[in-house]
């Protein structure tokens, strides 16, 4: 048989498909699987985004007044650091413990005067300012709720470069789910008339109404 006749041969055709369907079938799977709880939380909260408006929030407000111990008020007093530069550990702790927030190693505006912080994360706000002379640390902390919270998730707002990675690869996934979703209607679309016309209704739709009500 040559080589022509070869790769015509029927039941050369149907093992390079059964090797293409299962290939496909298994990485379709998998990246469902990684996918299915991230998918769920962006579909849900994208709802949500798109009527944050309608959604009312009950912002509750922590305010609070606080007074270094002396021999971290005459630390603070000694430091000369960069303007950016994040508080001192021994503070960064103490400030920790009392305001029940993590302070870490952000980086804090300095002044002669004042030191001020903003800590800001999901569905929070929060800052913090203290006066170099006295010691005296303002602090006030928003928390907006867990449907803000989810919100900022799916923004990926004041989250860390952890939860950026996450979204990066958990896009990289959704990629995978759908390209081979689409080879795999390609090999399934001679015994599913529809399936083209569906996918093009799928483009169309999102365009149309892009062009015609988004101005």
């Amino acid at each position: 048989m040559s080589a022509r006749n070869a790769s015509t041969d029927p039941s050369s055709r149907q093992q390079r498909r059964g090797f293409w369907l299962r290939t496909l079938h298994q990485w379709h799977w998998i990246s469902a699987a990684v996918c299915l709880v991230g998918m769920l939380l962006f579909a849900v909260t994208g709802i949500t985004l798109n009527h944050a408006a309608k959604i009312e929030g009950d912002p509750q407000v922590d305010t609070r007044a606080l007074q270094l111990p002396d021999a971290l008020r005459q630390a603070l007093r000694a430091e000369q650091p960069d303007a950016d530069a994040p508080l001192p550990p021994a503070l960064a702790r103490w400030l920790s413990g009392a305001v029940e927030l993590s302070i870490g190693a952000r980086p804090a505006e300095w002044s002669p005067e004042e030191i001020y912080l903003s800590m800001p994360g999901p569905g929070r706000d929060a800052w913090l300012a203290i006066d170099r002379a006295t010691g005296a640390v303002e602090f006030e902390r928003t928390e907006r709720g867990w449907i803000s919270y989810l919100n900022d998730l799916h923004k990926g707002r004041n989250t860390g470069p952890a939860w950026g990675w996450f979204i990066d690869l958990f896009a990289i996934a959704c990629v995978v789910f759908t390209v081979t979703g689409l080879f795999l209607l390609q090999l399934h679309a001679r015994q599913r008339r529809m399936t083209w016309p569906y996918v093009g209704l799928g483009l169309v739709i999102p365009v149309l109404l892009a062009l015609l009500f988004i101005h």
